[in-house]
């Protein structure tokens, strides 16, 4: 291809991963022997009696709150989601009188209710807003002077009204009152006090948003220190996770000596991320239990390819390249030798066999053919990689609604949730047919992946050269500062989560483990540009991260 021979490569300067396949193949994995899986049994057992439990309201609702916490409910939906119904739409008393005084049990419930899926009549948002409404004196006068001494209740509204929806604004009334009294308590309480601890980390970031897997192991630490702690809840929560990360050793060890196998990194591309251990992490924080193994392993190898490919796009290759690229893709067919470089035709062959065999085993196991679908992302996804090449080349700054409709697919969360829905143990011939469905759901969750990765990423892209992002398509839009424009972006992503809770709770319910991940993806993205590009630049709070849920068990 003659007219790249003089083309002048970019390259980002990556630093090579700080995971080599020697360390992790070397990782001790303990926690396999039937003791330890017999005690689990047992100490399962003794939490299944603790919720058959005959007890108030308030203290069911705030077990069930911390087996979610703590990182056991999932052994638990069932019994969880009977008890939850069973609560709700009792004859005996009504739920709203039962809660109606205590503001701590009116928000938890509401809390619980929207995290499980419920709808219910017997106590909606409506209900919610009737409560928060007669919270109001005057306008002049705000909330009822009595909440602000509620911790436990400033606490539960705050954490409530990020599963606010689409036109629940009342919850954004109660947010704002429920942060001014918590920092405003925060100032009178020493820096160590357990309460102290609690609000600052409220506050940097709420439950709804957190990483489930991530904030469990924070939570397990915490919990142990309360003074009404459950020693079988925490010995549970601190034996399961310790096995269920034995699993995760495991796997990581088997997409090590693929990924290395492959030999994509170094060589012909030497300019690529090398983030296997990352991408497990964020396949790991969208399922991360066990029985979603084959989910897994399906997510960090497409994201191991992504990250490969979005790198040749955004970096390498030429427009006239990356246009047979595409196009390749877009066949399934490999072009000769004389029709694409040297160094794209290693990641079409790993592209092309990876996918192929994900679809294949997916076939074998379940009969069902998703590899048309896989084809499909793909294809879609290196268009949009196309059309953000052109605007480089082209000097183009897109307006900002050019660009999100674009970075909808680029950010290549379609391409996750994807595995995620078509790879989903609960899948049906019914709903592999609903593709419609399908793609217009996961916008939400893609737009909150991309702003969040625009918030992190965009001012070492800038200084790079890279594309503008949906900041600098903003600022020039409306002709604003950086700072902002970063405010409104930050707002995008407030008003995107309402739309995706609306989505999630409504039309999501077929398929458990996809309306999770749904919620998952926007989780794991924040996790990871949270303090700046914690994926490409490998920061100390990334690897922290995965030396604590993949490396290190907790001390029990």
């Amino acid at each position: 291809m003659t007219s790249s021979a003089f083309f002048n490569r970019r390259n980002a300067n990556y630093q090579p991963t700080i995971w080599h396949d020697s360390y992790i193949q070397s990782l001790q994995i303990g926690f396999t022997e039937e003791k330890y899986s017999s005690r689990r049994i047992e100490l399962m057992e003794d939490v299944r009696s603790l919720i058959r439990q005959p007890s108030g309201v308030i203290q069911q609702l705030e077990l069930f709150d911390t087996l979610r916490q703590i990182g056991i409910a999932y052994h638990f939906e069932m019994e969880i989601k009977d008890l939850m119904n069973s609560m709700v739409s009792s004859t005996k008393e009504s739920i709203r009188n039962i809660v109606q005084d205590n503001l701590h049990g009116i928000f938890l419930l509401f809390r619980i209710l929207r995290e499980y899926g419920i709808i219910t009549t017997h106590f909606s948002y409506l209900h919610v807003k009737d409560i928060i409404t007669s919270l109001f004196k005057e306008k002049t006068t705000g909330f009822n002077s009595n909440i602000e001494y509620d911790v436990n209740g400033l606490l539960s509204m705050y954490e409530a009204s990020y599963l606010a929806m689409e036109g629940e604004d009342e919850l954004d009334d109660a947010r704002k009152f429920a942060i001014e009294q918590l920092s405003k308590k925060r100032r009178s309480l020493i820096s160590n006090s357990s309460l102290a601890e609690q609000i600052d980390y409220s506050l940097d970031l709420p439950l709804h948003w957190r990483m489930p897997r991530l904030h469990a192991r924070w939570f397990i630490n915490f919990y142990e220190r309360q003074e009404d702690m459950n020693p079988t809840l925490l010995k549970l929560a601190k034996l399961d996770f310790n096995i269920v990360q034995s699993i995760y050793k495991k796997e990581l060890k088997e997409e090590s000596r693929w990924w290395t196998n492959l030999g994509l990194v170094g060589g012909h591309l030497p300019f690529v991320r090398d983030r296997l251990v990352e991408h497990y992490l964020l396949a790991m924080g969208l399922c991360f239990q066990p029985e979603f193994w084959r989910c897994r392993k399906a997510i960090s190898r497409i994201n191991c390819l992504v990250t490969t490919i979005d790198d040749i796009y955004d970096i390498y290759g030429t427009l006239e390249e990356l246009e047979t690229f595409t196009n390749a893709v877009k066949e399934w067919k490999l072009p000769t030798c004389q029709q694409i470089p040297e160094y794209m035709l290693k990641p079409l062959v790993a592209l092309f066999d990876t996918m192929n065999s994900i679809a294949s085993i997916y076939s074998q196991d379940k009969g069902l053919d998703i590899l048309t679908y896989l084809k499909r992302v793909w294809s879609d996804l290196c268009n949009a990689y196309l059309v953000e090449s052109r605007w480089y080349y082209d000097g183009y700054i897109p307006t900002l609604d050019e660009y999100l409709e674009n970075a909808l697919v680029s950010i290549s969360g379609i391409c996750v949730l994807t595995a995620a829905y078509y790879l989903s143990e609960d899948l049906s011939t019914n709903a592999l047919d609903a593709c419609e469905f399908f793609q217009s759901v996961v916008r939400s969750s893609c737009l909150i992946c991309r702003l969040y990765n625009d918030l992190g990423t965009s001012t070492d892209e800038m200084e790079r050269g890279d594309i503008s992002k949906s900041i600098q398509s903003y600022m020039k839009e409306s002709n604003v500062s950086e700072l902002v424009a970063r405010e409104y972006i930050k707002d995008l992503i407030s008003r995107s989560w309402k739309k995706l809770n609306g989505e999630a709770l409504n039309t999501c319910n077929d398929i458990k483990s996809f309306r999770k991940a749904l919620l998952d993806m926007p989780r794991a993205a924040q996790c990871f540009y949270q303090h700046g590009d914690g994926h490409g630049i490998q920061h100390l709070e990334t690897k922290n991260r995965i030396i604590s849920l993949i490396i290190e068990p907790i001390p029990h």
